[in-house]
């Protein structure tokens, strides 16, 4: 089977590649430009008008990872309409041209913003509760899968949609980057006292996984799935366990969290607050009963992404 990945070159693409190869697939990049030394096939900037032809040639299932992301330092005018015109157009110009050459199936990697940004502990999202996103980046690809949807209905390409939350693994960037920085340098934080909250995350080696399954079970089409690790983990607990995958103590203060959501609404900085005192749960009950597991446990997968201890 051969798959053509986008986002190939990128965190999640890039272990994705490796995973298929292991499993019998055979993974070609769908590249933005040629580099020296990577192979694949070069289809420019994602939009929606990308010239997908060539690039469709000889395909069997597309998995569709490249997307504009979280963007920390937002520049654009109207982040929205970008959002839209390469994470929603985009995608929808890929799924139209696969099903005009023939493609069988195609994964489309979303996110679990689609479903919003916070659960109670003991309510998590599911894979059929309303879209209710908040973002551009939630929006726009609850759009994507809403037209996906239509696209699938009218040519009968088979479509799988997985919401993936907070992914972890070796190489990742942002917030955890940041973190594990924080946490080699012994730099105390407030957040020993957020204990109650809940929070989905899922591993590197999980997810490739799990997309894997996407990609050939018979099972999976007209599917939305819902990913995570094993187990779900509050935000000093998480931090507990990265400290200990770095051999470093965990210098937390517990300090109450109504101070820090009181001190996250006087700075402004309330959304960002309030993701780490709140939960986010999933059920990932429906993917599990095509017969996936997480091979790697929350606690290893941690510990991989932290390195080797100081």
């Amino acid at each position: 089977m051969t798959v053509l990945v986008t986002g190939a070159t990128g965190f999640v693409g890039a272990a994705a590649c490796r995973t298929l190869k292991a499993a019998g697939l055979e993974p070609v990049a769908a590249l933005r430009s040629a580099r020296p030394g990577l192979e694949g096939r070069v289809v420019g900037e994602i939009g929606p008008d990308t010239a997908w032809d060539t690039a469709l040639d000889g395909i069997d299932v597309v998995l569709h990872l490249a997307a504009r992301a979280h963007v920390m330092n937002e520049t654009e005018g109207d982040p929205l309409a970008l959002f839209r015109r390469i994470n929603r157009d985009g995608a929808l110009a890929l799924a139209e041209a696969a099903a005009a050459k023939g493609v069988r199936r195609l994964v489309f990697v979303s996110t679990i913003k689609v479903n919003g940004e916070a659960t109670p502990a003991d309510r998590p999202f599911r894979a059929e509760d309303a879209p209710a996103p908040i973002d551009a980046y939630g929006i726009a690809k609850a759009e994507a899968e809403a037209g996906l949807r239509a696209i699938a209905a009218r040519t009968g390409l088979e479509l799988v949609v997985i919401r993936p939350p907070l992914v972890h693994g070796p190489g990742v960037k942002g917030n955890f980057s940041s973190l594990i920085k924080v946490l080699r340098r012994g730099i105390p934080l407030p957040l020993g006292a957020i204990t109650a909250n809940r929070r989905s995350l899922i591993g590197l080696d999980n997810l490739c996984d799990a997309l894997n399954l996407c990609l050939t079970h018979p099972q999976a089409p007209g599917r939305t799935f819902l990913v995570k690790d094993g187990d779900d983990v509050s935000t000093t607990g998480l931090i507990r366990l990265l400290a200990q995958g770095l051999g470093r103590p965990a210098r937390l203060l517990p300090v109450p969290v109504a101070l820090l959501r009181l001190a996250g609404r006087l700075t402004g900085k309330n959304a960002a607050v309030e993701r780490l005192t709140g939960s986010l749960v999933v059920d990932d009950g429906p993917l599990r009963a095509l017969g996936w597991t997480p091979s790697v446990t929350l606690e290893d997968g941690l510990r991989r992404m932290a390195g080797p201890p100081a």
